[in-house]
């Protein structure tokens, strides 16, 4: 996913500079809501308390945890130093979100909003000067193929957040467990092996909050890094960019394109896609020494966008700025009482979506984790495996991305060779292609170093449809949402008498709820769906299994062919049990 706050640019002022008429007075698109800052107890004279869960940053993946959070029914308190989401005066951030993503909000119950706004699309095109060397249709991929969702949806950043932020006051009418705190900024952090402490800083005075688990999700720039003395591989880049959110007269064709050359941009990449409000988003690749001042000037981008569209191009500029990259990742996701998630884990270069939506699934990784933990249902011990499933993947991401930042601006010598010669051979012959990379497009990351999953689980289900025993139809979210934070163990195919008993005896445990999946015969057990084309066992990889335990972020812990002491096993070691 694209996302503004991965790095900066060499010129820090000139930025700056261009960001200030950016405002929206100047480009007036973009209106934000707003949310009032109520003085905190803290700050009332009520006794200080310690909270199970302090999350720091209103951002996609610190309001995806505080949204899971809720749903699951533990309390948490949420912490900005705004009054708003998105950024003031500035752009759409975040626009692409994968369908894993997706699958997530679906759990949420954002996800039918998001549909209805954004633009769903599963193909792209790419080219080298005019001629389309590479293209790609996401639904022929048998990892996008299951899902009731689609491989993408294209919608502004600012957009989810507001979506997240008002379930999030639903689920607060209901039951209030997420204290949303605006105008609070953190201005130090300690711990010991009791608790953890925060500064918070408002508009009404200072106070201390004290909290069992904090969560930093605050960006790239966190003082917390610095406060615990997190160590983290890091590289600056020297690739500048343009962004321009742009609104037609008359549209060009709603498809998702990319140039590795552009000639209307001096031979540099560009990147084309269309997001909710007939908003397209274009990313111009400029020179290494560009100044981010000039390039982003208004009357330098129509002049761009009139190379690219045509001298009588009538457009609005929603938006426009620079920006630059920079790809970083801790060694330790873990300090103690402390969890990074999000940017403040890792940054990644935009290419394939791999920015903000990994932030989600870091949320969603660790959102049941801590629910369990602070419901009483797992030890504690299970969030440390947080750690390495999510760094594993933000190893891969970033490695991905990297990749691709150094084929779209390949250095002098054999990576250069390479990269002419296959763009060449890509023109006239179909093997080369796929060798393109303009960004492999983000899918769910596999845990191959989980401590919690056996060996033959780790990976994602698709979200599939299924149909219940009253012949309604839902989707495995559903069953997800019914579980409420337990295991999930799906049972296919037909059962035998002690296979019931068994089954009977294993779902009095307070941590596993079991739904029989059966193809066309009546259910056995209580709880049953129907798998009618075997979509839903196609996508948990169980056509040899009896048994699939299902964790409560739809990764797979363990599955097997009989109901046997294994699944016990198994369903111990998924919530640290053993």
């Amino acid at each position: 996913m694209h996302n503004l706050t991965r790095g900066q640019p060499t010129n820090e002022n000139a930025i700056n500079n261009v960001a200030k008429p950016n405002t929206p007075s100047a480009y007036p698109a973009y209106r934000l809501p707003t949310y009032g800052f109520v003085k905190p107890p803290e700050l009332r004279g009520q006794p200080q308390v310690i909270y199970p869960i302090v999350i720091v940053g209103a951002g996609l993946s610190g309001l995806t945890l505080a949204c899971r959070l809720a749903q699951l029914g533990v309390a948490a308190v949420l912490l900005d130093e705004d009054n708003t989401v998105g950024v003031k005066g500035a752009s759409s951030r975040g626009i692409c979100y994968t369908q894993q993503s997706l699958e997530i909000f679906s759990r949420l119950g954002i996800f039918e909003r998001i549909a209805a706004k954004g633009v769903a699309w599963h193909t792209g095109r790419t080219f080298a000067g005019n001629d389309e060397v590479f293209s790609f249709d996401l639904r022929e991929r048998q990892q996008f193929s299951h899902s009731v969702q689609p491989p993408f949806i294209n919608i502004q950043q600012f957009y989810i957040e507001m979506f997240l932020v008002e379930r999030i006051q639903a689920l607060n009418h209901t039951q209030p467990l997420v204290d949303l705190r605006w105008k609070s900024r953190v201005t130090g952090f300690s711990q010991n092996d009791d608790l953890a402490t925060l500064q918070v800083q408002t508009p009404a005075g200072t106070y201390a909050l004290q909290a069992q688990h904090v969560i930093d999700a605050s960006g790239s720039h966190t003082p917390f890094h610095a406060w615990v003395g997190a160590n983290m591989d890091s590289k600056r880049g020297d690739d500048r960019w343009c962004i321009a959110d742009v609104r037609f007269k008359h549209t060009p064709p709603a498809e998702r394109h990319t140039w590795i050359e552009a000639p209307f941009n001096d031979n540099r990449a560009v990147w084309q896609h269309l997001m909710a409000d007939d908003v397209w988003r274009i990313d111009y690749q400029m020179a290494p020494d560009a100044d981010p001042a000039y390039v982003s000037r208004e009357d330098v981008v129509r002049e761009r966008l009139r190379k690219q569209f045509g001298p009588k191009v009538e457009c609005e500029l929603v938006w426009v700025g620079p920006y630059a990259y920079k790809s970083q990742c801790l060694h330790r996701l873990r300090h103690g009482r402390l969890f990074f998630i999000g940017d403040t884990a890792k940054v990644v270069s935009p290419f394939g979506a791999r920015g903000g939506n990994t932030g989600i699934a870091d949320a969603d990784n660790l959102a049941w984790k801590l629910a369990a933990v602070v419901r009483g249902r797992a030890p504690g011990e299970l969030l440390g495996s947080y750690h390495p499933e999510r760094h594993q993947a933000a190893q891969r991401n970033v490695q991905v991305t990297n990749r691709t930042a150094r084929f779209l601006r390949a250095p002098q010598g054999a990576e250069r060779l390479f990269r002419d010669a296959t763009i060449g051979l890509a023109k006239q012959h179909a093997f080369a292609r796929p060798l393109i990379n303009t960004g492999r497009m983000a899918e769910a990351n596999r845990y191959t170093l989980s401590n919690v999953c056996q060996d033959n689980g780790g990976f994602m289900v698709q979200n599939t449809s299924v149909q219940f025993a009253d012949r309604t139809h839902g989707t495995l979210a559903d069953l997800i949402n019914w579980a409420n934070g337990h295991m999930l163990l799906l049972v296919f195919g037909e059962l035998s008498t002690k296979d019931i008993a068994r089954l009977q005896s294993l779902t009095k445990l307070a941590f596993v709820r079991a739904v029989q999946v059966v193809h066309k015969k009546p259910a056995q057990v209580l709880e049953c769906v129907t798998d009618t084309n075997k979509q839903l066992r196609q996508a948990c990889h169980a056509e040899k299994s009896q048994w699939v335990l299902v964790r409560p972020d739809a990764y797979v812990a363990a599955k097997g062919k009989t109901l046997n002491a294994q699944l016990v096993k198994s369903l111990a070691m998924s919530l640290a049990l053993h």
